[in-house]
């Protein structure tokens, strides 16, 4: 398979537009380095691979499963922000493993993390919908698709024998004060910064920006992002997320991003 071809259903670039696939230069001397870009300050971002263990998420009709995708690409985005842009990252999970959605939000609690982002490739309510989306809190959807989206995700935990708790009355009293305020403000921040930025080399969901009940995003002094890289139920994605080096570019971009939003106005 031309692999152009195969790249050119998920990015709206050419492929040497990107660093990944850039021609080398025709002259034998070295490649000069950019500058280096100033640490981002001490800032923790907490990725989280969707699904795992006994959890695969979804799965393509090319076998593809949501849980190996998700970890490699998160992996990937930890190494790029550590690398290129000088920002701490961890991972809720580094292996195939189950994780309750509580765990991963106490994860990300107990880290002080700035930023929390959880990583997917879900199946899509329509097998048409395809392309990258974001989504933050919010107890009424803002569409029937983020929350049907939502309701599957909160499903998760029936894999490890458990179920999705209501809101306790503490972190609804939390949800009041001007911490929550903030990390609501901030959460919108993130993923407008992020789709906007985003979609400038990666293919982006009709109404990219939305927002549901998702129980993982549920840190009232975190500010959350969920990500859809692409929905494994759209064999044009799935031809895009099961291949090594296009989900090396989603990664880059999203890491290229994600160090922008820990500057933008509203979110610092």
């Amino acid at each position: 398979m031309d692999r152009r071809r195969l790249f050119g259903l998920a990015l709206t670039l050419p492929l040497a537009a990107l660093p990944l696939f850039a021609a080398p230069p025709a002259s034998a001397a070295p490649e000069r380095k950019p500058a280096s870009k100033p640490a981002i300050g001490n800032r923790l971002v907490m990725l989280d691979p969707g699904h795992g263990g006994a959890d695969p998420g979804a799965i393509g009709t090319l076998g593809t499963r949501e849980k190996d995708v998700t970890l490699d690409i998160a992996r990937a985005v930890a190494r790029t922000l550590r690398e290129r842009h000088r920002v701490t990252a961890r991972l809720t999970r580094d292996d195939d493993r189950f994780l309750a959605l509580e765990e991963r939000v106490a994860l990300t609690r107990k880290a002080g993390a700035d930023l929390f982002v959880s990583i997917h490739a879900d199946s899509a309510p329509s097998a048409q919908a395809r392309g990258l989306s974001a989504y933050t809190l919010s107890d009424k959807a803002s569409d029937a698709f983020a929350s049907r989206l939502a309701q599957q995700e909160n499903r998760a935990d029936r894999y490890g024998g458990l179920e999705i708790k209501g809101t306790t009355r503490v972190v609804k009293d939390i949800l009041i004060d001007l911490t929550a305020r903030h990390t609501r403000n901030a959460s919108l921040v993130a993923r407008q910064a992020l789709v906007r930025g985003a979609g400038k080399d990666l293919r982006l969901l009709d109404n990219p920006m939305r927002s549901a009940n998702f129980a993982v995003l549920k840190a009232p002094d975190v500010p959350s992002v969920l990500v859809e890289t692409g929905f494994l139920s759209n064999p044009h994605d799935e031809r895009i997320l099961r291949d090594a080096n296009a989900r090396l570019v989603v990664a880059r971009v999203l890491a290229r991003e994600i160090a922008a939003v820990l500057t933008a106005r509203g979110f610092a």
